[in-house]
């Protein structure tokens, strides 16, 4: 896809708008993220990890790596929640907290964090958990 062809990512209902049908109400909990250039075009869109009824695991490395493979400039994941309530859990913000640190190093910020389920959507950012 070549930059003037990426959809811009510029607000949290954008990127829930590329969810791929049915991860809302999927029966275990899916890791994606999104990889965009400098102006918040996406390059890349990945399945990080596909977890279980109540957990996915996931390690910088395979969130990270991507990122540098198709040179991007920040990322935004999303995960969603099988139990249908889109409110983060502990593990949610030790995740976004250790995904954080790793961008900083890495000089790939983590721009959101979004949690999807049938009740809507809840955003690390927008809550302001995620300056």
């Amino acid at each position: 896809m070549s930059p003037r062809e990426a959809p811009i990512l510029s607000s949290p209902s954008g990127v829930v708008a590329r969810v791929p049908p049915g991860l809302r109400r999927a029966r275990k909990e899916h890791f994606l993220a999104f990889y965009l250039n400098a102006r918040g075009g996406l390059l890349h869109q990945e399945t990080v990890s596909i977890g279980t009824l109540t957990q996915s695991l996931v390690h910088p490395r395979e969130v990270f790596y991507p990122a540098i493979v198709h040179g991007a400039c920040s990322v935004i994941v999303l995960h969603n929640h099988p139990s249908g309530d889109a409110t983060p859990s502990q593990e949610d913000v030790r995740t976004t907290e250790r995904l954080k640190e790793a961008g900083r190093l890495l000089g790939i910020p983590i721009e959101d964090h979004l949690i999807v389920s049938d009740s809507g959507f809840f955003s690390f950012r927008e809550k302001g958990l995620l300056p």
